[in-house]
């Protein structure tokens, strides 16, 4: 009987695999503004990344060296992300400060949201787009949908 398990031990369905200009910097970029644990890496014979992986909080993440050849391109090289990584955290006030002393570039400040968390962005230093957030309240449905209606309208005026 096989014992092998579809999905391995520690990971689930889905797990975001980022392609970066340079993994083995990626890796300490998010260990420094995130708090990353390393939990292997592979080198291609050429020096390169082939497959490295990281823990930040309980969710894994995979990340690679691009290989243009292959047309493995990060966001730097195409100069744009249409994905953004959501990072829940205990403090998202240090987490982001942590972040931009790392390198990350603030895209959109920190603010309490109608929907209950603390919520800001940023862009890493390879082009990847990350929200942070902290979830401070908790909001009904209800409160939710008419604080989104009454910003949607006041954002008309």
């Amino acid at each position: 009987m096989n014992t092998v398990q579809p999905i391995p031990p520690g990971m689930t369905a889905i797990t975001p695999h980022l392609v970066c200009r340079s993994a083995a910097d990626a890796i300490a970029f998010y260990a420094r503004a995130f708090g990353a644990v390393e939990l292997g890496r592979l080198p291609a014979p050429d020096g390169r990344l082939m497959h490295a992986m990281i823990r930040i909080g309980d969710a894994s993440l995979m990340l690679v060296d691009e290989f243009p050849e292959q047309g493995c391109l990060g966001p730097s090289a195409v100069n744009a992300s249409p994905v953004t990584l959501h990072l829940y955290v205990a403090d998202a006030d240090a987490t982001m400060a942590a972040a931009v002393a790392a390198g990350a570039t603030v895209t959109m400040p920190l603010a309490d949201m109608f929907w209950g968390d603390r919520y800001g962005r940023l862009v890493d230093p390879f082009g990847h787009q990350w929200s942070v957030a902290t979830h401070v309240r908790d909001v009904s449905p209800a409160e939710m949908a008419a604080a989104a209606t009454a910003g949607c309208s006041a954002a008309k005026d």
